[in-house]
């Protein structure tokens, strides 16, 4: 039984040591770009009422949440998805605020997937929101910040590709489709099935351009020049022609920032959050089957809790990044490789003061005595076990400290006096 308890739940999982340290210097990063944006962070709680993710809300479906009931037999949730917690805190601390507000957050989310899928069912996720910002300018800000997040993260390689959930949304109106069909044929498109998008519409009435508009969809992707190509498809369709022109308008502004190289579009990606009511996008890069990063409008959403205002937002799924970053072979650089400073009995007084020095200093540094059934070679193997850099050993003397490199590199002296003075 002891044993078993060793082992954690399907889904979830420990990060220690050398990983925890990369997945914390790259939520850093991460961080300091959102903050040059000017966002500020926010904390939500980890559950909720079960009604702030609720059906209506257009996020996770229920089967998928972890549920319980608290003593008053209320319904909560582990949170799923942070965005309409995000919301809920903007109405309820923001409901006279008319100028933009900037929001940031770092947290877990927790999705109760099938153990077959493989995949996590908690994981961290670092992300932003505007909220109160309906202009073209806004949805461009977002995305240009979530390239610079993943580029400071150490990503090269990366595609942020954006859709607008409107070309779907307009089909549908001229289509007629009723909800089930709607979201059958959502599925289809979303996985580039062709075939089933063409057996679901061929035996359904619509008018032949609407009709083949929707055939097409599935290969509405590519440079924006190629989605433009689109345009000729939907000339009598207004609400997904501006969808085609809203993309055409972000992608002038994307060029003013710089980021243009890292953007591709699909017009037949729908996004799993039906609180979607704008554009949508996902950062994709190798290494990792899922999107590392998922965002999009909701111009709506805030409207269920009070508040009026509409939003745009963006959530890094920072699991994924560190595989993609683990796969890529890039390094991330850690402050995790630090000191030991070793010290005999007689010498606590001085190892104490010396440790305090350096700490002052900026040294990371493990204060440890000496035992004396263990060897200086037995804290050399402590250290590189450790990802510790070096260990200062104070002698019995108490006069000199060898600087010993945990990688068996050569042994250099100090005096005692030196160190403290430098």
């Amino acid at each position: 039984m002891s044993k078993e308890l060793l082992h954690t739940p399907d889904g979830v999982r420990d990060i220690y040591n050398l990983e925890c340290a990369k997945k914390d210097t790259v939520e850093k990063r991460i961080s300091e770009v959102i903050k040059q944006y000017g966002y500020r962070n926010i904390q939500t709680p980890t559950f909720e009422f079960f009604d702030i993710f609720k059906k209506e809300r257009g996020s996770v479906i229920s089967k998928e949440m972890f549920k319980f009931f608290d003593r008053d037999g209320e319904t909560l949730v582990l949170r799923p998805d942070i965005t309409p917690s995000i919301a809920r805190s903007a109405a309820k601390y923001f409901m006279d605020e008319d100028m933009p507000i900037r929001l940031s957050y770092c947290g877990n989310i927790f999705i109760n997937k099938s153990s077959y899928q493989g995949r996590l069912k908690e994981s961290t996720q670092m992300g932003a929101e505007l909220i109160g910002d309906v202009t073209g300018d806004a949805d461009a800000e977002m995305t240009a910040m979530l390239i610079d997040c993943l580029l400071q993260a150490g990503l090269k390689d990366f595609q942020v590709e954006i859709g607008h959930i409107n070309f779907f949304n307009g089909l549908m109106e001229a289509a007629n489709l009723d909800e089930e069909d709607q979201d059958y044929l959502r599925t289809l498109i979303e996985n580039k099935n062709y075939f089933g998008v063409e057996n679901l519409i061929s035996e359904k009435e619509m008018a032949a351009d609407v009709k083949h508009a929707i055939l097409e969809m599935p290969k509405m992707f590519g440079t924006i020049d190629q989605i433009r190509e689109a345009k000729a498809l939907v000339q009598t369709i207004p609400v997904s022609l501006s969808a085609i022109e809203a993309l055409e308008e972000l992608y002038d502004v994307l060029k003013l920032y710089g980021v243009e190289n890292y953007v591709t579009f699909d017009l037949g990606m729908l996004g799993k959050f039906k609180y979607y009511t704008g554009i949508i996008f996902k950062a994709y890069t190798y290494g990792t089957g899922d999107a590392i990063a998922t965002g999009g409008r909701y111009d709506k959403l805030l409207m269920q809790f009070g508040k009026q205002a509409a939003s745009i937002g963006f959530g890094i799924g920072l699991d994924a990044l560190m595989i993609a970053l683990e796969r890529q072979k890039i390094e991330v650089d850690t402050d995790m490789v630090g000191t030991i400073l070793l010290y005999d009995r007689k010498q606590k007084a001085l190892a104490i003061r010396l440790a305090a020095h350096l700490r002052s200093k900026g040294t990371n540094l493990q204060l440890m005595k000496k035992y004396y059934e263990k060897s200086v070679k037995d804290y050399m193997e402590y250290a590189k076990r450790s990802y510790i850099g070096e260990i200062l050993y104070i002698d019995e003397a108490g006069e000199m400290v060898q600087v010993i490199p945990a990688n068996g590199g050569e042994v250099q002296t100090i005096a005692l006096e030196e160190l403290l003075k430098a």
